[in-house]
């Protein structure tokens, strides 16, 4: 365990990701299984203890500290895991360092009145650092700047054989401890078998300026909108699940349960790129209204009665056992065709191609996006394959601009991790009459520098504190970029911004000059 807390201590304190890279690896190089195996599942977010939950950690400190003290120091310091081990009274006498095989193990055989005496054997045995490890491992909030794509291609960096895509490949047909995964990183063992319609790495694109339109060759590329949803795949038919459908987010994530209206249509054979979407009366509604289904373990009927799904399709990457991905797009997107006309699936259809002579063209249908409902174009190479991760040159996306207000700063909060000492979530407001009242939260779009002038500001202008916010008096204005402004009854503004981040400090702006609401609203969508 002791190990283990020291990787997560070290990945909180190097910032690069080159450094976490090396950390991760060198972790997993030379750490046994199964320990290796669940260090991976709680890096990548496939770890969960029934038991163990937060509101248990915060019960057995209160049995052992003040609860007054414990309640000031977890107000300052932000962080559960990081309070608990910092007051926990450790017995020095009877060290313990558990193997994270053990750990797991135990906690998952372990009932609901078990639980409180393992933990806290545990969290006495060890030290304050394996003691914050511990509490990270089981409460799921590591917060250590890892992804679980990093973790993966740090995975990748054990074998000159196996690059990440290699490991996207077979990961949704594996559990932890992934013992043949190892196996087959370390030459012991054979590449685990990926599913035959399983999840497949996606393809992206890059960013273009339309300057460099000129340099491309018009007469190479197709187009279609870019839609306000978010990329998933379906995988439909054979594999596990008795060939039930999946739906996967483009970090490789399982999001079906959210959306078991859509899966349970989807009677086929073959995995699909699209735009998940919530489409209502044929109109593709706004992105907030996909948001409320985003990101949930179950959905009721009325919410999937309210807020209906639907796929628009890009790609055909699979037909039953067919692996089209080498094909160039346009024979694809012929079988696409073919396919969808024969199908007919329920709650799907095809995202359009963009008809356009010239740049010229394409650069007028791009000005019109915001006016459209769709957040600009992707040009795509009609010779490309379909490639994992971001290769140059075949794919571009070429996004419309995007809106700006200028806010004024209402609140502030403790940032995680290397920035729990630093307020540095930001929520800001516009003028309604009188008062502000907030439109949105952004948390980067500055430097560590400006962090810092800003962190100094919240300090010196605090006017009342609620545990790790603050409120602070309306004397800084930020300029803040989004994509887009929706309707929201979370909001006191009835307004939410999507995507802010402070794109200026307003030092020199005072705040009576700030935007209305009245302004914003005019923006809005939906």
């Amino acid at each position: 365990m002791r190990r283990f807390a020291t990787l997560l201590d070290r990945l909180v304190f190097s910032p690069g990701r080159n450094a976490k890279l090396r950390l991760i690896q060198d972790y997993f190089a030379s750490s046994p299984d199964p320990d290796r195996g669940w260090a991976l599942a709680a890096l990548t977010g496939g770890l969960a203890f029934r038991h163990a939950k937060p509101a248990l950690v915060r019960g057995l400190i209160e049995e052992r500290a003040d609860p007054v003290l414990f309640a000031l120091s977890y107000d300052f310091v932000g962080d559960l895991a990081e309070t608990v081990s910092l007051l926990w009274p450790g017995d020095e006498t009877a060290p313990v360092d558990p193997a994270l095989g053990e750990i797991v193990e135990r906690l998952t055989r372990a009932g609901r009145t078990e639980v409180p005496g393992l933990l806290a054997g545990w969290l006495d045995g060890l030290d304050p650092t394996g003691r914050w490890g511990l509490l990270k491992l089981i409460t799921g909030a590591l917060r250590v700047g890892v992804s679980a794509r990093l973790a993966r291609t740090a995975l990748a960096g054990l074998s000159e054989r196996v690059a990440v895509d290699d490991i996207e490949e077979v990961w949704h047909g594996l559990e932890p401890p992934y013992l043949p995964l190892f196996a087959w990183l370390d030459g012991r063992g054979e590449r685990p078998a990926p599913e035959a319609t399983g999840f497949r790495p996606f393809m992206l694109a890059h960013p273009l300026e339309e300057a460099a339109l000129e340099a491309l060759d018009p007469a190479d590329f197709l187009a279609e909108w870019k839609w306000d949803g978010i990329r998933v795949q379906i995988a439909a038919g054979g594999g596990r699940d008795g060939g039930a459908a999946r739906l996967y987010s483009r970090s490789g994530d399982e999001i079906t349960a959210a959306f078991p209206d859509l899966a349970q249509t989807l009677a086929f054979e073959a995995v699909l790129d699209g735009e998940l979407l919530v489409i209502r009366d044929g109109a593709v509604a706004p992105f907030n209204d996909l948001q409320q289904r985003l990101n949930r373990k179950t959905v009721s009927a009325r919410a999937m009665a309210a807020n209906p799904a639907h796929v628009r399709v890009y790609d055909l990457l699979f037909e039953g056992g067919d692996d089209l991905r080498p094909r160039p797009l346009a024979e694809r997107r012929a079988r696409l065709e073919d396919w969808f006309a024969r199908a007919a699936p329920d709650r799907l259809d095809l995202s359009p191609l963009v008809p356009f002579a010239d740049w010229t063209a394409l650069r007028e249908l791009r000005a019109g996006a915001r006016e459209a409902g769709v957040e600009g174009l992707m040009i795509k190479r009609k010779d490309s394959a379909y490639l994992a991760g971001r290769p140059t040159g075949p794919w571009f996306k070429l996004k419309r601009d995007p809106l700006t207000a200028d806010c004024v700063l209402m609140y502030a909060q403790r940032g995680h991790g290397k920035r729990s000492s630093f307020y540095s979530d930001y929520t800001f407001g516009v003028w309604r009459e009188a008062a502000l009242v907030p439109v949105g939260k952004a948390y980067f779009g500055f430097t560590d520098e400006e962090l810092a002038l800003l962190d100094k500001w919240v300090r010196d202008n605090t006017t009342e504190r609620f545990g790790p916010v603050r409120a602070v008096r309306p004397g800084l204005v930020v300029e803040v970029a989004f994509d887009s402004l929706h309707p929201s009854k979370r909001h006191k503004s009835g307004l939410a911004m999507r995507f802010p981040r402070i794109h200026r400090i307003r030092w020199d702006k005072p705040p009576a000059e700030a935007d209305r609401l009245e302004t914003l609203a005019a923006l809005a969508e939906g």
